[in-house]
């Protein structure tokens, strides 16, 4: 392994390492302190280049104008801000919701800077992108010497710096990402580009996290912390392979044996990238047996019970008869768009040129429905 005075090599002196390490927990566990901490130390210690993307920060506040600051049960809220937002309901027409469409967006800028930096040339500007979010990534990166400005030929191009294009790069990912749907898709982006990947759960206890956000000025609702809690799908190794770089974080101040342990995790995530051609051999298994009709029913019959246990959730909320009729409709028409999406390989729920387990698919209706059951929720 490179020390830290190799880590200050020229690109051309190997293939360059980069690497994908995203945080998660729930609101006020401390991860924003920690990746600030983790950022300073990698770039003083190894020599590295960081960049530490917190979404909260680089979402567009555009996106917060028609939120509302009532104790709403919704799933998906900005940790950091602490308004939950109405922006993921959904709109008449099926889809992804908007907040969903935004974080994949988010994504697909990080995905653009970090084939600039493989490639070793400038970054393009996306051609279809949100202008407020894309200056607040461009001004994060700017912020941590990543990309010094604008090319003077084209002005929708940036140039990298000398640190971007010469050092080991680790990308921090800092938010809640408490569905495994939501880090699965930082895994696909690292395997498509064979890059490192690794993953920080931070293991805070829910009173705890509760106890903070109420000492902050913006706190959240405490029942969406509550609701987030009840959700949280934990990182699992055991079951999912692509997992299995992960450790958990008790303490945001980290003893001396989990500043090691953690020092291990990165060094063992940007040594050993993710192998794409490696995968694809086990994805395609995994895609053979998902298009089998025995999965496909097993896939059916679930979303046959989440859909009937959403709806018993509404009748014991007393949700009025003629909105559990519209309730019932989309939930049903969801299934059936899942169903339909998981046969012709995931190209508008899943997002994905492979077809993921039952357990992804699982976790992505959750997503989506909980979007469709808070309207009718929130109008009782």
């Amino acid at each position: 392994m490179k020390t830290a005075e190799d880590a200050r090599g020229v690109h051309s002196e190997g293939p360059r390492k980069l690497g994908l390490c995203l945080l998660c927990g729930l609101p006020a566990a401390g991860k924003s302190t920690f990746a600030r901490a983790l950022s300073h130390r990698l770039r003083e210690e190894r020599g590295w280049a960081v960049g530490l993307v917190a979404y909260d920060d680089v979402m567009p506040d555009a996106f917060l104008e028609k939120a509302s600051a009532r104790p709403l049960p919704s799933d998906h809220t900005l940790s950091g801000r602490g308004i939950p937002l109405e922006k993921h309901k959904r709109s008449a027409t099926s889809g992804p919701s908007q907040w969903k469409l935004r974080r994949q967006e988010l994504l697909k800028y990080l995905e653009y800077f970090l084939m600039a930096v493989i490639n070793g040339c400038q970054m393009s500007a996306p051609p279809n992108r949100t202008e407020a979010m894309w200056e607040d990534f461009i001004t994060c990166l700017k912020g941590q010497d990543l990309i010094s400005s604008a090319a003077p030929e084209s002005p929708s191009c940036y140039l990298l710096t000398k640190t971007a294009v010469s050092r080991p790069l680790f990308v921090i990912l800092d938010d809640n990402f408490y569905y495994q749907s939501m880090r699965y898709e930082v895994y696909q982006l690292a395997r498509k580009h064979s890059l490192g990947f690794c993953q920080l759960f931070f293991d805070c206890s829910l009173e705890t996290c509760l106890q903070r956000n109420g000492q902050r000025p913006q706190a959240l609702p405490a029942e969406t912390i509550r609701l987030m809690g009840r959700k949280l799908e934990k990182p699992n190794p055991e079951k999912n392979a692509w997992e299995r770089n992960s450790l958990t974080i008790e303490s945001p101040a980290c003893s001396s044996e989990a500043s090691l342990k953690l020092t291990d995790l990165l060094l063992t995530a940007l040594e050993n990238p993710v192998k794409y051609i490696e995968d694809n051999v086990e994805q395609k298994e995994t895609d053979r047996m998902m298009c089998s009709t025995n999965v496909l029913h097993q896939a059916d019959q679930t979303l046959r019970r989440i859909v009937s246990q959403t709806m018993r959730e509404a009748k014991d909320e007393q949700v009025l008869p003629f909105n559990l009729k519209l309730l019932a409709e989309e939930l049903n028409k969801l299934k059936a768009e899942f169903l339909e999406d998981l046969r012709q390989g995931n190209k508008k729920y899943l997002c994905f040129p492979q077809t993921l387990n039952v357990s992804d698919v699982i976790s992505f209706f959750h997503y989506e429905k909980d979007n469709i059951a808070q309207k009718y929720f929130s109008k009782h």
